[in-house]
């Protein structure tokens, strides 16, 4: 059974502003090794920090991307929300 995760990184520009990059993947921890190694998509290239703040996952490819559009529909205050309360929630679980 695959599984997809749609995720939220956080990227930091040379000029030090934040910007958040959502994408979705079928192996998250080499995607964002990848984008790190500036191989994963140009909006990350040449950033000199990126963090991976959010993701979900997903049994159905179509629902993934599905959700990946969701996220990327939101505006900037609304994904900080989003990664607030998923950062919130794992300091419960752990």
């Amino acid at each position: 059974m695959s599984v997809y995760y749609v995720y939220i990184l956080e990227t930091v520009s040379k000029k030090n502003r934040k910007w958040y990059y959502t994408g979705y993947t079928n192996n998250l921890h080499r995607r964002v090794e990848e984008h790190k190694k500036g191989k994963g998509a140009r909006f990350c290239r040449g950033k000199k920090e990126i963090k991976l703040k959010y993701f979900e996952t997903f049994r159905e490819r179509t629902d993934a991307m599905r959700r990946e559009l969701e996220i990327k529909s939101l505006s900037r205050k609304e994904k900080i929300k989003l990664i607030k309360n998923f950062n919130d929630i794992d300091r419960i679980d752990a």
